[in-house]
């Protein structure tokens, strides 16, 4: 599966905002914060030309499909699934997303960034109901336990994070710090996603 391997930094600068797919470092040494990040990246970076109603609907939905690392494939797949879905086609998107393991990993504390959830996933690190799962997209749904593998907890990085109270642990979930577990207590409202997202835009771009 493709992966993008250049500067994630040059992802935040396209989007001119803080994507946080280097987690925390991203709050203290970020690109944005220098003269040369606020432009976009590329000889085109300093264009002020007015953005078109179509580049506003390709932005949001670039910018959904890197806070969640997904390719351009995976992410018209999860549309499809949310359009089939009863209820509003933009809502059921993001709740997917955020329902997917690596997120979960992330959202709980697990993990100081997204693309380490995924790598601690797919190394059989995470554990739904007492079995092994090494699949980031995995869905969780609500009453999943979420743990640590006993091996991995005993890891100094992970015992560090575990310590650290996460931020990014919403409503819907529960985190138990003695058990390094958590559970999904429900699914995600509108607006509990980690970042900011107009699905609204993104439904748009996809109905052209």
């Amino acid at each position: 599966m493709a992966r993008y391997l250049g500067s994630v930094c040059k992802l935040c600068r396209r989007e001119k905002e803080k994507l946080f797919l280097k987690g925390e470092r991203c709050s203290s040494n970020c690109a944005l914060d220098t003269k040369r990040g606020k432009n976009a990246p590329g000889q085109h970076g300093i264009s002020k030309s007015k953005m078109s109603d179509y580049a506003k609907h390709l932005r949001e939905k670039q910018k959904a499909r890197r806070i969640y690392g997904l390719t351009e494939e995976q992410f018209s797949h999860y549309y499809v699934t949310a359009e089939r879905m009863p209820g509003s086609t933009g809502d059921n998107l993001l709740k997917l997303l955020e329902l997917r393991l690596d997120n979960v990993v992330y959202r709980l504390g697990f993990a100081a960034s997204k693309n380490m959830a995924r790598q601690t996933v797919n190394h059989g690190n995470i554990t739904v109901n007492g079995k092994k799962i090494d699949v980031p997209r995995y869905q969780v749904k609500a009453g999943d336990i979420i743990s640590v593998a006993e091996k991995y907890k005993e890891n100094a990085y992970v015992k560090n994070l575990v310590e650290k109270p996460s931020p990014n642990v919403p409503a819907w979930l529960s985190f138990n710090k003695d058990k390094v577990e958590g559970s999904v207590v429900s699914e995600p409202l509108v607006g509990e996603t980690s970042q900011s997202i107009n699905s609204q835009l993104i439904v748009e771009y996809y109905s052209k």
